[in-house]
């Protein structure tokens, strides 16, 4: 089994979740600013020419949380809870979350203060990230009011979820997210009994 990423938090909590499994697995860094993601061998798996990419045997399958739900079910763990819907469900209910709200939230505070310094391409720009608080701090709330009580964000217990949710977050301190007083910007663990492969993701 093979996983090819570049160093960002999709990947990122692929490798984690492998990790945490105990699964064995070769990690293939893509060149990313030498256009790995481009080179033809690499398109004939991912034609969205992003990462991460598994490719198990003859099986390929991109898109970070289909690949975590695919090594939940070949591990036989429920971290993916595939013989329970209404669990499925409410996972699924935060995958989306991330997606369409946490992780835009996030992303250009991410962008600003780790992309641009990790490949390079110039200094932050604080003041561009100024209209960017509000939804940081809203949805940044949602998640800190549900984890009021809870130890994960889904079923009781720890998901692929708390993998994507903590993904996003790494990275809050060097990249000034504003979160301190909030329950998953309370320490360098989010404040939360998050394994440290799901707070790190690798």
């Amino acid at each position: 089994m093979r996983i090819y990423w570049i160093k960002a938090q999709a990947p990122r909590r692929v490798l984690a979740l492998v990790k945490h499994l105990g699964l064995k697995a070769e990690f293939v860094e893509v060149d990313l600013m030498g256009g790995g993601l481009k080179m033809p061998d690499y398109v004939a798996f991912n034609p969205n020419m992003k990462a991460p990419t598994l490719v198990d045997g003859d099986f390929v399958l991109w898109e970070a949380s289909a690949i975590m739900a695919h090594l939940c079910i070949k591990q036989g763990s429920d971290m993916w809870p595939a013989s329970n819907p209404v669990e499925q469900v409410e996972v699924l209910r935060w995958l989306s979350w991330n997606d369409c709200h946490w992780s835009p939230a996030v992303a250009p505070f991410y962008f600003e203060h780790i992309v641009k310094a990790t490949f390079g391409i110039g200094e932050a720009n604080c003041e561009q990230l100024k209209p960017k608080v509000p939804d940081l701090v809203r949805f940044a709330r949602v998640l800190d009011g549900h984890l009021n009580g809870r130890r994960y964000v889904a079923c009781g217990g720890l998901t692929i979820a708390d993998f994507h949710l903590a993904s996003m977050a790494t990275y809050w301190r060097q990249s000034e997210m504003p979160m301190e007083d909030r329950r998953i910007g309370a320490d360098s663990s989010m404040g939360h009994p998050w394994p440290d492969h799901a707070q790190a993701a690798a």
